[in-house]
C-alpha cells in the first residue's frame, strides 16, 4: 500500500545531500519507497528559526498528503527536534523516528557559545556560524535563539510512537536529554548507540533499528 508518506528532515546547518540522508533515501528507494527530504535551509539559512522549520515541514505533508494518509516522520537532531513538533499538532504523523534529537537545544549549546558571544550576536543580529551543508561559514540571525523561547519540551505529549536513535557518546546533544523525554513517556522507545552525535559509524543499525519499528517492507 502506498498510503504512507515518510519524511527525513535534517540537522541544524546541514543538508538534503548529507552522508545519513542520501544513506537513507537509498534504503528507502531499494524497497520502492520515497524518502522525502526537504531542505530546511530554504528560503535561506539566516532566517532560520524553529518556528519556520515547523510550517514547513507542515506545508510539505499537508500539500503531498490532501486525503491525509498516514505520515512517519524521521529527523536527525534539530530536524528531531521539529519533526517532534510537527508531530504534535498534525494528527496524521503517526510515527516518529528521532536520531540524536536536539530536546533541549538551548540548555546544551548556550553554555557552549558563551555570554558575551551571545551578547555580541544579540547586538549585532547576526552570528557567523559554520554551515556544514555549504562548507562555508553564513549568518544566522539572533531570531534563532529567541525563537527557541516560545517552545517547552515538556508540552510534547501527543502519544505518538517514537523510536529514539541516539549515541553514548554525543557531545553535542548528550543522550541524557533523550533518556529524560523517554522516561516519562511510556510510548517513547530509546535504543543506545556506541557513537557519537552523527552516528556515521553506526548508520547500518540506525536504517535495521528504523526498518524494524517502521515495519518497512516494499509497497504493493
Amino acid at each position: 500500500m502506498r498510503d504512507r508518506q515518510y519524511v527525513y528532515l535534517h540537522g541544524f546547518a546541514s543538508s538534503p545531500h548529507s552522508a545519513k540522508a542520501k544513506y537513507l533515501r537509498s534504503r528507502f528507494h531499494s524497497l520502492g519507497w520515497e524518502l522525502q527530504t526537504p531542505d530546511l535551509n530554504l528560503p535561506n539559512f539566516t532566517d532560520l528559526t524553529l518556528t519556520r522549520q515547523i510550517h514547513q515541514v507542515a506545508t510539505v505533508i499537508q500539500t503531498a498528503t490532501p486525503n491525509a494518509p498516514a505520515v512517519t516522520l524521521m529527523g536527525s537532531s534539530l530536524g528531531g527536534l521539529t519533526a517532534a513538533w510537527v508531530g504534535e499538532r498534525h494528527p496524521q504523523v503517526d510515527r516518529l523516528v528521532l536520531l540524536a534529537p536536539a530536546f533541549g537545544f538551548l540548555a546544551h549549546w548556550l553554555p557552549k557559545l558563551g555570554e558575551a558571544k551571545l551578547a555580541q550576536w544579540q547586538a549585532q543580529a547576526t552570528l557567523p556560524v559554520y554551515h556544514y551543508g555549504y562548507q562555508t561559514e553564513l549568518p544566522l540571525n539572533y531570531r534563532f535563539i529567541a525563537d527557541f523561547y516560545a517552545y517547552d519540551d515538556a508540552t510534547l505529549q501527543r502519544p505518538i510512537p517514537t523510536l529514539i536513535l541516539h549515541g553514548r557518546q554525543d557531545e553535542t546533544i548528550p543522550i541524557s536529554a533523550s533518556r529524560t523525554y523517554a522516561q516519562t513517556r511510556s510510548w517513547v522507545t530509546i535504543q543506545e548507540l556506541d557513537s557519537d552525535h552523527s552516528l556515521a559509524n553506526v548508520i547500518s543499525q540506525v536504517w535495521q533499528a528504523t526498518r524494524a519499528f517502521c515495519q518497512i517492507d516494499s509497497p504493493t
